[in-house]
């Protein structure tokens, strides 16, 4: 389990609020008594003898960096981290709620409604290419590829500018696997799950084949996943979400992806890929609604809405890479992407959705759509010793974007956010220095985009007012700096303070708006929201283990956080000052040759306003902010082609804005997964796995606040066998 687990330790562990705290710093602090060396920048808890590619990271430094050279909390989750949360479950951000301190509850869900990186929303890439648009954040950009074809997933926590919009609570790059062995290799996957219900089955086959020679490599994948329905730990069927969900659905992918080296030492590389996934619900069941009164979630039954379409996630990318490794004594690297992106919701009757004069109020079913398209070109150059400096490494380039989003209402051909345009152009420079053991890093981006938005006409429920289009500019400058410094006995420290930037999430505004004589130009809400995060930070790596740390503060004078509608109950964007806070801890134990143990720890808490101007005292909610996370796993490998893993993830219980308007509590729970692997050699390797080993029933977090027919329960047991085999 090759993870760079940006771990970290409150720098005030006075806090009395955290009751469970102790029990994450016992698992960790025993880490602490061995004679391990310091895990630099948050790299993967690995032993030192891990091959040194594997501590390489590329998103948020655009050129190949040493991990313990960047002044940061990141993670790695290696192919083998997937591989064993695959094991368990096909979900996409599954892996990421396991594995990266910070990261939220996992929705289960096509959509990804409350999952977000140290309470803000994070930037998700396919192979560097956005998924999804801030423009009109669905909530649905997480689940876009086949996690088969996934080799390695880089997150950079905290905000980064160095991909551009979006980023403000990090980047999340999920990388498709590379050919490694010389000549052909294909694999075959197919794997059954259940639930022992008579709907409740599912399957998957896939095959992968890679080709890799002197010159050439080739990957191609193909996939199916056929999912049944779900069922809590009360053996009842659970709700199919308002955004979307996986069960009851079908999923395709299809990958191609091709690169040729070329020159005297084939220092020059050319790389082309296309990909489309497509995950469609099946329709063949409702949602109905349960009672919090009673505690009876909601649940689903035959027959499905008839007359409605199918929810759809279908996105598609095409991207052209080039390289050149000796291009005037450094690198030079140019990118090239265009992505289309089409969300479909399920049907819904609620307010926002009537208009009588199309059908009698309290009557008309709905469903809306999100289409995005974006493109762009990205160029970086990057020269080691540069001037002839020893150990000074400068790197930059310009980023040219053009990113555009809407939202229909499909059944009744209805615009309800209107066409919104983005362009930006973004050039940015970053240094690095190496001085003996410090490592100092300091760069800039700017950048100057314009949203454009043609006039259009509200809704009836919004009183059908007509509203100017305009065009907006936003402009930034954001700078970063950090340091890393290398301590005796393999200790090492870091600090940075940087920014990122993202616009809100436009289409909310812009559809809400109800009162006549409004233009696009003079709405606050479509201000941008600046970052500025402050992190301090630990790490210790050994051949016994590792353990990293690092607290963080993370500020936003405009930026925004999620509320709930009394009429609609829809969520409605708040833009108001934002300050969060948090701490992290990772670490890993290795007990002998053939066990080890694995533990990540997560505090994060946040504030507000409740009212316009004043004090920063509301805490905000799980909407927004994940209540504390402490994940444990142990793996035996029994013997040389047979390991078994158990894991552990607990979400405490947290109370906040008790005895205000703004009150929530939640329940936590704690959950156990195993997973085994048998390799038979050449007839292949088959694995086992157990979500919810225990079958408990439970609450998602982020479900037991009110809202839009929001009341779901968790999956219970779900077993799988999944054999793959290689050629």
């Amino acid at each position: 389990m090759r993870q760079a687990l940006a771990a970290t330790a409150s720098l005030r562990a006075a806090r009395a609020p955290f009751t469970a705290t102790p029990v994450a710093l016992a698992a960790l602090a025993a880490m602490l008594a061995l004679p391990a060396a310091a895990q630099q920048a948050a790299a993967p808890a690995a032993a030192a003898s891990a091959p040194e590619e594997q501590r390489i990271v590329v998103t948020g430094t655009r050129s190949p960096k040493a991990i313990d050279k960047i002044p940061g909390a990141i993670t790695l989750i290696s192919k083998e981290e997937i591989q064993h949360t695959l094991a368990v479950t096909e979900d996409a951000t599954a892996v990421l709620a396991r594995t990266v301190p910070g990261y939220a509850e996992a929705s289960q869900a096509m959509s990804n409604s409350g999952e977000n990186l140290r309470g803000r929303i994070a930037l998700r890439l396919f192979d560097g290419v956005p998924q999804g648009s801030p423009l009109r954040e669905g909530t649905r950009n997480a689940t876009f590829t086949d996690m088969g074809l996934v080799g390695r997933i880089e997150v950079i926590n905290g905000p980064s500018a160095s991909e551009g919009i979006g980023a403000a609570g990090g980047i999340i790059n999920y990388l498709s696997k590379v050919p490694t062995k010389p000549g052909h290799e294909t694999t075959v996957t197919a794997r059954y799950s259940s639930q022992f219900e008579d709907d409740s089955a599912g399957w998957k086959i896939g095959v992968n084949h890679a080709y890799k020679a002197d010159s050439w490599d080739f990957l191609a994948a193909i996939s199916r996943i056929d999912r049944g329905m779900t069922y809590d730990g009360n053996g009842r069927r659970i709700g199919l979400n308002t955004s979307g969900s996986v069960a009851d659905s079908k999923a395709d992918n299809i990958f191609v992806k091709a690169g040729f080296n070329f020159g005297s030492d084939n220092e020059q590389r050319i790389q082309v890929s296309a990909t489309n996934f497509e995950i469609k619900g099946n329709g063949n069941y409702r949602l109905v609604d349960g009672d919090r009164a009673t505690g009876s979630t909601n649940t689903s039954e035959r027959p499905g809405l008839f007359g409605t379409l199918a929810e759809i996630n279908d996105f598609s990318q095409l991207t052209v890479a080039y390289r050149n490794d000796k291009l005037w004594g450094g690198t030079l690297t140019l990118d090239a992407y265009y992505a289309d992106q089409f969300m479909r919701y399920p049907a819904e009757d609620g307010t926002d959705r009537q208009d009588p004069l199309i059908a009698p109020l309290g009557t008309l079913v709905d469903q809306s759509e999100i289409r995005s398209r974006k493109q762009g070109l990205r160029n970086s150059y990057a020269r080691t010793d540069a001037f002839g400096v020893t150990g000074l490494e400068l790197r930059g380039g310009v980023d040219l974007t053009q990113d555009t989003a809407s939202q229909w209402l499909a059944l009744t051909d209805r615009l309800w956010v209107p066409p919104m345009k983005y362009r930006s152009v973004a050039p940015w420079l970053q240094a690095s220095y190496d001085a003996g053991p410090l490592t100092l890093s300091a760069g800039f981006r700017r950048e100057d985009g314009k949203l454009a938005v043609d006039d259009y006409t509200t809704t009836y429920f919004r009183n059908r007012v007509f509203v100017s289009g305009g065009e907006l500019s936003y402009t930034a400058d954001l700078p970063n700096f950090g340091a890393v410094l290398k301590l005796p006995a393999g200790w090492s420290v870091f600090a940075s303070t940087g920014k990122g930037f993202t616009l809100p999430n436009v289409g909310i505004p812009l559809r809400n708006i109800n009162r006549p004589g409004q233009s696009v130009d003079g709405i606050l809400d479509l201000q941008a929201v600046i970052v500025k995060n402050n992190e301090l930070g630990f790490n210790w790596r050994g051949a016994m283990g590792s353990l990293g740390g690092s607290y963080y503060k993370s500020k936003s004078t405009l930026g925004q956080s999620l509320s709930i509608d009394p009429v609609t109950n829809d969520f409605v964007l708040n833009r108001q000052p934002v300050n969060i806070e948090g701490y992290e801890l990772s670490g890993e134990l290795k007990l002998g040759r053939d066990l080890k143990l694995n533990a990540i720890y997560s505090h994060t808490e946040g504030k507000t306003w409740f009212t316009a101007g004043g004090p920063l005292t509301r805490e905000i909610g799980v909407l927004d902010i994940n209540p504390d996370k402490l994940g444990v796993s142990a793996t035996w490998k029994f013997m040389a082609n047979a390991d078994v893993q158990l894991g552990a993830t607990k979400l405490h219980s947290r109370e906040l804005n008790q005895g205000t308007s703004a009150a929530e509590k939640t329940t936590g729970y704690t959950l156990f997964d195993l997973s085994a692997n048998y390799d038979w050699g050449k007839p292949g390797k088959t694995t086992l796995g157990v979500e919810n080993l225990t079958d408990k029933f439970y609450v998602l977090s982020w479900s037991q606040v009110v809202g839009f027919r929001n009341y779901w329960s968790g999956r219970g047991r779900v077993v799988s066998l999944t054999h793959t085999l290689t050629f």
